[in-house]
This record gives C-alpha cells, sequence and structure tokens, in this order.
C-alpha cells in the first residue's frame, strides 16, 4: 500500500452449472494464486459458487445449502489472510431468495450485499427466482454451517467497507480506501447503484457480474466501465463469468475489466478464464476528488438533497472496517514515459490533429478580435517555433487571409547555426509567409558596450540580452506592421523557467502554452507525416532531427555545430515532462514521482540521474513561479495548464524545501 497503491484482481474461474463442490475448489484454487501475487481485493463473478445459469433449479434447497456451505468453505481458506473477497451466490433472507455478493475476509463472512436491480428482459428472467433488495438490514445467523464452536453470522444490506488501518507514516487518511459493491444489472441501469455508493465515500466500486456475450457488447462495456469510473473518480473491477456457465441459449465470455478514473488499467481476452490484476491508486483518487469542487461529500447538504430525490430501497448503510496488512505493493500496471502522448498511432494523430485545431481557433480569435493586419513572430529553426507558425498559417487559413500576414522574422546573433538559419528560411519560404531577418548581433554588441558586460563573459548577461533584443525587436516590427507578436513557448520551458524573463517569454499571446515539449514534437512530425509538399516535409523532418538549444553561446569556428544543448543543462525533456504530468497535475508526492519515474524509465537512466534531474524539476519549478505569474494569454489545450489565471495558482515566494526533502526520504 505504499504511496496509495492496493493491488486488486477480478479473478473467472472454471465452473459447472450446479456442481458446488467444484465451483468452490476452482474458486479457491485461483484464491491461492491472488495472496501470492499479493492481491488485497479479489472480486469473483455473480452467481459462481452454484454458477448464473442455474435457471429454476435456484428453487432447490439442496443448492442453495451446499451454496452457503461453499461460501464457508471459502472463508475458511482465508483464516490468516487480509484479502478482501468477493464471490457470488444465492442466499435466503425472510422467505426470499436474493441474488448476493458474499463479501469474505480472515475467515469469516462480513456482509451480504444483494443486488437490487433484477433484470427481466431479453434473454434475462431473474425475477422469476430472486427479489430484489428494497433497503434496510437483515440479520443471518450462519453458526450451522461453519461447524465450530463459534457464533457466527452476517447482515445483508448494502455497505461501504472502509480501510482503518491506513499506517503510511500518517501521511494519508484512512477515508481514502472505501470499497462498495454492486451486482451486473446495478451498472447498467439509468441511475447506478455505485453512485450512492460514490457519493458516500467509495473509492473502489467491485462488480460481480453475469454478462453474455453478444457482437459488439464488449466494446459497450467496456465505455460502460470506462465512464462510470470516470463519473465517479474511483476504481472499478468489473467481474464476469467465463465460459463454464452453460450454452443452453448464452454464451460467456469471462470478460473482466479493470479502470481507474476513466482509464482501463487492465483487460482479459474473451473466452479465457483467469485472473486480471493491477493496481488502483487510491491516492490518486483521493486527490482528484478533493480537487474537483462540484464532488459531492459524505455526511454533507448532498446527503439532505438526495433523501428527496433517490429511490428509498438505495440507503447506504454505515461503514464496515476493514484491515489490510501493510506492504510495498509490487506494480504491475503501466505507466507510460510519455504520459501526454497516447500510445496507439491512430489516437495520436487524432489527439495532434484536434490540438492544432484548438490552438489555430483559439489564436483566430484574437486576431479578430484585435483587428491586427498581421501576426508577427520569430523563427529559430526549431520546434517551438516551427509548431507556433504552423499554428499561424492555420489561424489564416481559417480567417481566409492570406499568408504573407504571418512576418516570420529570423534574427541570428552568436549561437545561430547554418543549419537553422537556413530551415528557417526554407520553412517560411515553403509557408509562403513574409520573411524578415534581423541580425541582432551588432544591436547586442552595443548593448554590451553601453552596460559594460565583456563579451568573452559568457553568463546569464550574455544570454540574456540577447533573447531580450529579440522581443524588442518583434515588438517593435508589431507596432510598425499593425501585427501582435504570437509567443512560442512551450508548457515545458514554462514548468521549468526555461525562458527569459521579458524576453522569450512575453508576447501577446502564447499558441504553445499548454503544449509539453515531448507533445510538440509529435504534433509537428504529424503535420509533416500529412502535409502535401515534399520541401515543407522535408525541413520539418530537419527541424525535427536537429538537438533543441537556445543557440545563445557562439557556436563553433565553422558556424556548424551548436555548443549548447538544452537538455544537458536542464534534463532530458522527457523526464521533466513525466515529473511535470504526475508531480504537478496529480499531486503525487516526489518521493512517489521517483519511484514511478525509475519503474517507468528502469534501464533508460540510472537512478542517480533521476534523483539528479528531479531536484531540478522540483527546485526550478518553486524558485521560477514568477515567469507564470505574469504569463501571456493563452488557450487551454490538455489537462496540465500553469496558467495563473486558470488551473494553476502558486505565490511566487513559495519554498520547495518540503518537496526537495521528499525525494531523500
Amino acid at each position: 500500500m505504499k504511496d496509495g497503491f492496493i493491488k486488486v484482481a477480478a479473478c473467472t474461474p472454471e465452473i459447472q452449472v450446479a456442481d458446488v463442490d467444484f465451483n468452490v475448489d476452482k474458486i479457491i484454487s485461483q484464491l491461492e494464486k491472488c495472496r501470492e501475487e499479493g492481491v488485497k481485493v479479489a472480486v469473483f463473478p455473480e452467481l459462481c459458487i452454484t454458477g448464473y445459469t442455474c435457471q429454476d433449479l435456484f428453487f432447490q434447497n439442496a443448492l442453495l445449502d451446499r451454496a452457503m456451505y461453499g461460501a464457508v468453505k471459502i472463508a475458511k481458506k482465508t483464516v490468516n489472510s487480509d484479502m478482501l473477497v468477493a464471490v457470488g451466490m444465492p442466499v435466503r433472507a425472510k422467505g426470499k431468495l436474493y441474488n448476493c455478493a458474499a463479501v469474505i475476509q480472515n475467515g469469516e463472512i462480513l456482509k451480504f450485499i444483494p443486488k437490487t436491480h433484477l433484470p427481466n428482459y431479453n434473454e434475462f428472467y431473474e425475477a422469476r427466482h430472486f427479489a430484489p433488495y428494497m433497503g434496510g438490514n437483515i440479520q443471518l445467523e450462519l453458526t450451522q454451517y461453519f461447524a465450530d464452536d463459534d457464533m457466527h453470522s452476517a447482515q445483508m444490506g448494502q455497505y461501504v467497507f472502509e480501510l482503518d488501518n491506513w499506517e503510511n507514516n500518517g501521511e494519508q487518511p484512512s477515508d481514502c480506501v472505501k470499497i462498495g459493491f454492486e451486482l451486473c444489472e446495478d451498472l447498467w441501469v439509468a441511475d447506478p447503484v455505485s453512485n450512492y455508493l460514490a457519493k458516500s465515500g467509495a473509492t473502489l466500486i467491485c462488480n460481480l457480474s453475469a454478462s453474455d456475450e453478444v457482437i459488439g457488447k464488449d466494446s459497450y462495456r467496456r465505455q460502460l466501465v470506462s465512464n462510470q469510473s470516470a463519473r465517479l473518480v474511483a476504481g472499478y473491477i468489473y467481474c464476469s463469468a467465463g465460459d463454464g456457465e452453460s450454452t443452453q441459449d448464452m454464451v460467456f465470455s469471462g470478460h473482466n475489466i479493470i479502470a481507474e478514473n476513466g482509464s482501463i488499467l487492465a483487460e482479459s481476452r474473451l473466452f479465457e478464464n483467469g485472473i486480471t490484476i493491477s493496481e488502483i491508486d487510491f491516492k490518486k483518487l483521493a486527490f482528484e476528488r478533493r480537487k474537483i469542487s462540484t464532488y459531492p461529500e459524505s455526511n454533507s447538504v448532498w446527503d439532505q438533497l438526495n433523501e428527496i430525490y433517490k429511490p428509498y430501497f438505495l440507503d447506504v448503510l454505515p461503514v464496515d472496517y476493514i484491515t489490510f496488512d501493510m506492504c510495498d505493493t509490487k506494480l504491475t500496471r503501466k505507466f507510460s514515459k510519455t504520459p501526454f502522448i497516447p500510445a496507439n498511432q491512430a489516437e495520436r494523430n487524432e489527439r495532434c490533429h484536434l490540438i492544432l485545431q484548438m490552438q489555430s481557433h483559439g489564436l483566430m480569435k484574437r486576431i479578430a478580435h484585435t483587428h491586427s493586419k498581421t501576426v508577427v513572430i520569430g523563427i529559430s529553426g526549431g520546434l517551438d517555433s516551427t509548431l507556433a507558425l504552423l499554428v499561424c498559417v492555420m489561424a489564416m487559413d481559417l480567417l481566409k487571409r492570406p499568408h504573407t500576414d504571418i512576418v516570420a522574422v529570423t534574427m541570428p546573433c552568436f549561437g545561430t547555426t547554418k543549419r537553422t538559419r537556413s530551415n528557417a528560411e526554407i520553412l517560411c519560404d515553403a509557408l509562403g509567409v513574409t520573411f524578415r531577418e534581423v541580425d541582432i548581433s551588432k544591436a547586442v554588441l552595443q548593448h554590451f558596450e553601453d552596460i559594460g558586460h565583456d563579451y568573452n563573459d559568457h553568463s546569464v548577461v550574455f544570454e540574456n540580452g540577447q533573447a531580450r533584443e529579440r522581443t524588442k525587436v518583434l515588438m517593435n516590427i508589431a507596432n510598425q506592421v499593425s501585427g501582435m507578436v504570437v509567443g512560442t513557448g512551450d508548457l515545458s520551458e514554462l514548468a521549468l523557467g526555461w525562458a527569459t524573463y521579458n524576453g522569450d517569454h512575453m508576447s501577446m499571446y502564447g499558441v504553445n502554452a499548454s503544449i509539453p515539449k515531448t507533445l510538440v514534437r509529435h504534433i509537428v512530425q504529424y503535420y509533416g507525416d500529412t502535409c502535401t509538399s515534399d520541401t515543407l516535409r522535408d525541413v520539418l523532418y530537419d527541424i525535427l532531427d536537429t538537438p533543441v538549444s537556445p543557440e545563445l553561446l557562439p557556436t563553433d569556428e565553422s558556424g556548424t555545430e551548436m555548443t549548447q544543448k538544452t537538455e544537458d543543462l536542464v534534463g532530458p525533456y522527457e523526464l521533466h515532462d513525466f515529473f511535470l504530468y504526475y508531480g504537478i497535475r496529480w499531486g503525487f508526492e516526489p518521493s512517489k514521482v521517483k519511484r514511478l519515474a525509475k519503474y517507468a524509465f528502469e534501464g533508460d537512466y540510472p537512478d542517480e540521474v533521476i534523483d539528479k534531474w528531479l531536484k531540478t524539476f522540483y527546485r526550478r519549478f518553486f524558485s521560477q513561479q514568477f515567469k507564470r505569474s505574469c504569463l501571456p494569454d493563452g488557450a487551454k489545450i490538455g489537462s496540465v495548464t500553469l496558467s495563473p489565471r486558470g488551473d494553476w495558482r502558486m505565490p511566487s515566494d513559495a519554498v520547495a524545501k518540503l518537496w526537495l526533502e521528499d525525494i531523500d526520504k
């Protein structure tokens, strides 16, 4: 449970219809495997102790008695185990039969959770055999089934199970781990039971299901589980019956899904009984719920409002407490090295296309509103300015204005290489924009003379003097041509403060402000892959192949080799974007970010390198906030943005001590 991770499993055992002993043995076998894997929550299918497809055999006392004995046998196999287990079974109570989840831990049946919504349409006839849960609490005596000298009983009702021994150095309150259960149709209805479980605090929903397979249903089921986990900001385990069920009228595929806040963490292959395992990050879910101001709180005014609107039988009874042994959960779920970039090529292309549309429409609105006759942009031959120029072209196309209304200015100085200077000109020519060159070398040298700075002193004065001169040139040209300056800086640079204050950090509108560096590359790649001009494609590919550099230090004598590479100075952008996503977007502690980075980048970077750049990230992130506090306008594109008017508001004089100390914890 370190860092909030708890290992969970959806288990589909081989069964035989109405053969309780066979089924129980198979369930126990999978439980043993789960225990070996360190699983803390194991969920089995609906009515798996008997089989879902028993039909009128559910009226037989022999089957019902053996089912309860089977549940007790499973419970006895969990003695001295903290694994929380849910198995589906029929349960008699108050003259009715209920379709239940038996919730088991450490040798005892803790509760029976009854199904609320019974499907009685198409191929389903559950109301023929079972009664729907109508609220309340029913006490069931189980002593006779245990055959020992102790007294055993369990209550039937709708409960949320809360962990009461979270001992992660006192860092996390126990209420972030709450587990609720619903059964199959309870999810498929218009107002799912899990809505009320989540409102009562449940951060993990477990669904015991017997969903038959028909064409297209697997896709719908996957979307349903994903969407519900997103709406509830919860983990969701969906466990379905497999191919041991009767095929008299239906076929079951054992489709198991583990989701977290809209993301599918693990999924079984259809028609393959087995165990699907992943880890739910309860801290992440708790963080997101705290952040969303509209998320309903338990025991709040929402409870009073819902008393008016909710069905009376959906009362969620008081919590029942469970305990887990503390351990360091071994991770099996994947953490992408590039969390801002979809892994699937088609999805990535679609994402890049959408981002370009968002950027260009944002700029189009600003151009139209300011009645700008032109837009002015500094072109270096690097990735950021290239993307910004492509966005300017698309914005002019939307406005049905000529590309010549874009004034692209290249401003060579001491560090400009022949390659980037050439690429800048070729790019502008291929796009048909107005191209201007302003060599700023003399102006910068004059400025150095004015302030008494030695040219051979290549300090921050040497670098920033060039950056500020370029911004002055762009601003004055914009006045000259009745235009506005389009900023090129990206999200990663903003996070690190890798921009000159009142230099390249300033513009009238920043189109890349919400695009991380790793994603900038893919958007430019997408544009190159899909454009029709060979010349444009070739120059874009060469820009992609050029190392990232501010080109502020002098080149070699030939003028072809840059002596300054950004990632040598500030660190690899793929690491910093990883830190930005998990550390800022999700609020993970630096020690947790470090753990995930070492897990995701295993074999790519030594541990000490990750530690070094993680410290650099937090040190710079805190010290450079003042640059973000006065950012120019720029549209939000993704889930991470550092706009002081939007998602991120931070004092410029905040101290990074706690975060830096946590890295070495």
